[in-house]
């Protein structure tokens, strides 16, 4: 095997560049391999070696990072006779974005040719690496997770072992994509309100920052009160965002605004009222979503 200090790293696009450079500058040799060369070439220096392929990427290191737009275009570096015939004893730390069916299935892959896999979901921007703070999502076998722990450590200081179903990372990062892009959808919105009455957006911007650390210790609570079913009221009843929606989507339609976004939300909540949620925790309308989306699932009262 080769010496613990060297990585290889397969995808060179904003993410994949902004890897191997923190590894270089953590010590490591990065053996760098993209399929269009000249972004490897960029990268070219006293301890980066260009691969000439993947597969001598791959031969190259115990652990290779890989970082690609999606599993399409992972499969079709991966999955080939000489990627497969160099795989044995090494660890794949896969790093793109992904479902859990495609973590499952590449874990199966790899294990068919005698490598370890680790499926991870990197929740930061590329300029929001390496901060102590910086979240990775990791799953996979325990052994596997542990060879790859000093490389992913390097990326950021939260790298979260959510256990050996291979498919948990990815699960959680969408997740909390939902729970990003549901935010984005009401910070636009809001946007559109502070412009609409004269007021800065970069304001509105800064004052949603200040804000965001409490409504995060807020979710934390709202999801141990959907965890524990005990939907009696502890910080903000149903009704009273029942009410709130609608009046965002009520000075929308008085101002001429776009009022999809308050209209859709509001009537979630109007569904919640119907069925007898107003008095209860507002993480209550998760049984709303439950009844309209997971037939499987058997929701507590």
């Amino acid at each position: 095997m080769t010496d613990e200090r060297t990585v290889s790293v397969i995808g060179l696009g904003t993410m994949g560049t902004t890897l191997a450079q923190l590894l270089l500058g953590s010590g490591y040799r990065v053996t760098v391999w993209n399929r269009t060369r000249a972004k490897a070439d960029a990268l070219s220096g006293d301890r980066v070696v260009v691969a000439p392929s993947a597969a001598a990427a791959v031969a190259a290191s115990d652990v290779a990072v890989v970082c690609v737009y999606d599993y399409k275009a992972a499969n079709e570096i991966l999955a080939t006779k000489d990627v497969e015939s160099v795989l044995a004893g090494r660890v794949i730390v896969q790093l793109t974005t992904g479902s859990p069916q495609e973590a499952r299935d590449s874990e199966l892959w790899a294990r068919r040719h005698r490598a370890d896999y680790v499926d991870g979901a990197i929740q930061a921007a590329p300029s929001q690496m390496a901060r102590p703070d910086t979240t990775i999502l990791v799953s996979g076998a325990e052994s596997a997770y542990r060879r790859s722990e000093a490389v992913l450590s390097v990326f950021g200081g939260n790298v979260k072992y959510l256990g050996e179903p291979v498919g948990a990372a990815a699960t959680m990062d969408l997740a909390t994509l939902s729970y990003v892009y549901g935010a984005a959808l009401g910070f636009f919105h809001g946007a559109r309100i502070a412009e609409s009455e004269g007021f800065r957006v970069d304001h509105y911007g800064g004052l949603v920052a200040e804000i965001s650390p409490s409504f995060g210790e807020f979710f934390r609570h709202e999801g141990a009160v959907i965890q524990s079913g005990d939907y009696r009221i502890s910080e903000s009843p149903l009704k009273i965002s029942a009410e709130a929606t609608e009046r965002l989507a009520q000075a929308a339609r008085e101002s001429g605004l776009n009022a999809e976004f308050p209209v859709f939300a509001s009537g979630l909540f109007k569904r919640a009222l119907a069925a007898g949620y107003g008095d209860q925790e507002l993480a209550a309308l998760i049984k709303v979503l439950r009844a309209s989306g997971d037939e499987g699932h058997s929701p507590r009262s």
